[in-house]
Parts: structure tokens; sequence; C-alpha cells
């Protein structure tokens, strides 16, 4: 991808992916689908997991898997209020983008 990923734009597609599993769901899945959207490494992501957590909008809890402890994300009330507002932020900045690259604005 071309276009510079911010950190807000992170928080906002981590946070929306951890919402989509109520139970939470273990960081190698979150880093598949966002990779699924964008060209991100393991090295970017968890930084973004652990800011999250730091911020209250992500509570994280191990579970044994296979023999192994597994790390899991649930997203909290705060996280959710913060995923909201990122989201109506967005429809807004690419309306006006759209808006730009179609010769509407």
């Amino acid at each position: 991808m071309v276009f510079n990923t911010g950190a807000a734009l992170l928080d906002a597609i981590v946070l929306a992916v951890v919402s989509k599993e109520p139970e939470g769901t273990y960081g190698y899945r979150i880093t598949q689908d966002v990779r699924s959207a964008l060209d991100v490494s393991e090295s970017t992501l968890y930084p973004v997991l652990r800011r999250l957590q730091k911020d209250d909008c992500l509570e994280v809890y191990d579970m044994e898997c296979g023999g192994r402890n597994r790390r899991y994300y649930k997203i909290t009330e705060k996280g959710t209020v913060q995923l909201n507002l990122y989201k109506t932020e967005w429809k807004q900045y690419s309306s006006n983008i759209t808006k730009i690259f179609t010769g509407r604005a």
C-alpha cells in the first residue's frame, strides 16, 4: 500500500478486528485479520496491542491451547466507545477524500 498507516488508523483497525469476537481473540489471529487489509508486520502490531491495553481499550487474558498459553485480547467498554468514535471519524474522512477523488468537492 502506498498510503502511510498512522497510529490512529492501526488502533481503529485492531479494535474493529477484536470487537468481532465477543470472547476475545489471540494475537496471531489479530495479525492475520489485519494483514487481510494492510501490509503490516507482527512487530508493528504487538506494540499497538500493548498501547490499547495500557489505554484500557483492551483487556488481556491467557488460556491454555495445545499445552501452551495463548494470550487473548478482548475489547473493553472504553474500547468500544473509542471504536465508535473512530468509525464516525472514518466515515467523514473517507467521504471527504472520495469527494476530492471524484471531483465533487
